[in-house]
C-alpha cells in the first residue's frame, strides 16, 4: 500500500529538475501519483475500507493543488508533466 524507497528514489531521480531536488512540483506529483495508484489497487479487494478512502481523497487534492500552481507558473513544465504521468486534465 505504501511506496517503497527505491521505487521513491527513482520517481525523485526522474522527475528532479537539479541534484538533490525532492520539493519541486513534478516530483510532488510525480510520488503522489504513485501513491494514489497504489491505493487504487488495494480499493479493488477492499472496498469498504473507508478510513484509507480520505487518504487518498486528500492526496488527490493535494496533487491538484499543485498541478494547478504548476500550471499557473509554468505552463511548458505542466504539459509535459502531464504527458509523462499519462494524467488527464
Amino acid at each position: 500500500m505504501s511506496i517503497t524507497a527505491e521505487r521513491k528514489a527513482e520517481l525523485i531521480t526522474t522527475h528532479a529538475r537539479t541534484e538533490g531536488d525532492t520539493g519541486s512540483a513534478e516530483v510532488q506529483v510525480s510520488i503522489l501519483s504513485e501513491r494514489i495508484a497504489n491505493l487504487t489497487e488495494h480499493f479493488k479487494t477492499h472496498k469498504k475500507d473507508n478510513h484509507s478512502r480520505r487518504g487518498l481523497l486528500k492526496m488527490v487534492s493535494q496533487r491538484r493543488r499543485l498541478l494547478d500552481h504548476l500550471k499557473s507558473t509554468d505552463q511548458g513544465r505542466y504539459q509535459s508533466l502531464i504527458e509523462t504521468l499519462g494524467l488527464r486534465r
